[in-house]
């Protein structure tokens, strides 16, 4: 006599529930407090057992949830210290050279990234360390054209220090 055991694999079972999210992902996990059917990939963990996404409430985080508003306000922050920074750069600081610069650097950095870290609430994301990164090249851009040099000149080994200090610290004060 034969087996039944081999008989039958390619349908389901009778009894086989799938995910409500993912209708053809078998699952037996249930949400622990409306009782719907969950798969391991929509199941959130929280401290009271598996929920679905609905009612474990995902959402972001406000600190990182930055709205178009906040973006704006941002750019107008890092515009503005960085033509400030750079300006002040490139009528006080210009004859600095050697390990000063690097003081420089992180006095640009600070700057503007405190300024777009105030104009957007202490928010932090990606695209606001873009924006400073933005304000610190302007420093730069600025300092150049207050020195009376060219833009990007060949032989300001200093200035690209600074300038990367500067982009380096500020981006790392608003990284989540």
């Amino acid at each position: 006599m034969g087996s039944d055991r081999g008989a039958g694999l390619d349908q389901p079972a009778a009894d086989e529930t799938f995910c409500a999210r993912h209708p053809q992902t078998p699952t037996g996990l249930h949400c622990g407090r409306c009782d719907t059917l969950i798969c391991p990939r929509c199941l959130v963990q929280s401290p009271v057992g598996a929920r679905c996404p609905t009612c474990a409430n995902v959402s972001r985080l406000p600190t990182i949830d930055v709205s178009p508003v906040y973006l704006l306000r941002g750019v107008g922050a890092a515009t503005a210290s960085g033509a400030a920074a750079g300006a002040v750069w490139g009528y006080a600081f210009l004859g600095f050279f050697g390990f000063l610069i690097v003081f420089i650097g992180l006095g640009i950095g600070w700057a503007v990234s405190e300024a777009v870290s105030l104009a957007t609430n202490r928010k932090r994301a990606i695209a606001l360390q873009a924006i400073a990164i933005g304000g610190c090249v302007l420093a730069y851009f600025v300092r150049n054209i207050v020195a009376g040099v060219d833009i990007l000149p060949a032989n300001d080994a200093w200035g690209y220090v600074a300038a990367g200090v500067a982009v380096f610290y500020a981006s790392s004060r608003l990284r989540f």
